[in-house]
């Protein structure tokens, strides 16, 4: 792995906490809290203040690409603060925050997340899977919960540009569909955690029978994305107020934002053709029994 350039770090940081060890997430949690703070810390100092061992520090670090803490502090002097009230940057609210600091701080967190995602994002990742969503017979949309909105979204845009979409939100119904996927269909698969135990046993059984799966996830080393084909990490803090699926909406919708244009783009004229019928479809007006009403002048 090559470190990240000192002006992406701080996007880096974010993605590598889902897949972290507890005592690694708590090292990266002291790097996003106060980065030009840790970037005067020794190791020791650093493993002192996460609760953690100097080893822990020092794997942390090579496991963002450094050689080791040393180059990593001086990444993180190089990226600086980025000038944001410390509350911002920690995401940090209680019970006596007032209105506006709530406001704030939820949207520092949202643009956060969507910039961390963006700068992160595997382009290659996302060109294939656009690829195989435009090859596919059939796509298939899973997400349980949470997910399942995000999967719905995305269902909604796929199907209104011409392509055969199946929405799955209930556990057994996408273990039912993963058995009827054939070789080249897609199941674009969203899960914050990349843990729910029905999506990855049927994003296993999608994949043993020839289809490919897309994970949209929070988690890089989730079992979700060790049986995916195409892994697009959407990143995200979870807070004492921020869910899981809270974390991630605003930058799981732009992943999938970025697949539907991809699919779009290679669709070409076919996909604007069926979009303007789809909007006349709905902004004509019908009477109940479906037929156009006759208009009077």
């Amino acid at each position: 792995m090559t470190a990240p350039h000192p002006a992406s770090l701080h996007a880096h940081l974010l993605a590598a906490v889902p897949s972290a060890t507890t005592s690694g997430a708590r090292v990266l949690a002291e790097l996003l809290d106060d980065p030009a703070g840790a970037a005067q810390l020794t190791v020791t100092d650093l493993a002192a203040r996460s609760g953690t061992s100097e080893a822990t520090v020092v794997r942390t670090a090579r496991s963002l690409g450094f050689a080791g803490y040393p180059q990593l502090r001086l990444a993180l002097a190089a990226a600086g603060s980025g000038g944001e009230p410390a509350a911002l940057l920690t995401g940090s609210l209680d019970d006596a925050a007032d209105l506006p600091t709530v406001v704030a701080t939820l949207a520092a967190l949202e643009a956060e997340a969507v910039t961390a995602t963006a700068r992160t994002l595997d382009l290659a990742a996302l060109a294939a899977a656009a690829d195989a969503v435009h090859a596919a017979r059939v796509v298939d949309c899973w997400g349980i919960g949470a997910s399942g909105l995000l999967a719905a979204d995305f269902d909604h845009k796929a199907a209104r540009v011409g392509l055969l979409t199946r929405l799955r939100t209930e556990g057994h119904a996408a273990l039912v569909s993963s058995e009827v996927l054939e070789t080249g269909d897609v199941a674009v698969v969203v899960s914050h955690s990349g843990r729910t135990p029905d999506v990855v046993t049927a994003a296993t059984r999608a994949h043993r029978r020839g289809a490919v799966v897309v994970a949209v996830t929070g988690s890089a080393g989730s079992p979700l994305a060790a049986t995916a084909d195409h892994v697009l990490v959407a990143t995200g803090r979870e807070t004492a107020y921020r869910a899981g699926a809270m974390a991630s909406r605003a930058s799981s919708l732009l992943v999938l934002d970025c697949l539907y244009v991809a699919v779009v783009q290679r669709l070409g004229s076919s996909a604007t053709d069926v979009l303007q019928r789809t909007y006349r479809a709905v902004e004509e007006p019908r009477s109940a029994d479906g037929a156009r009403p006759n208009r009077r002048r």
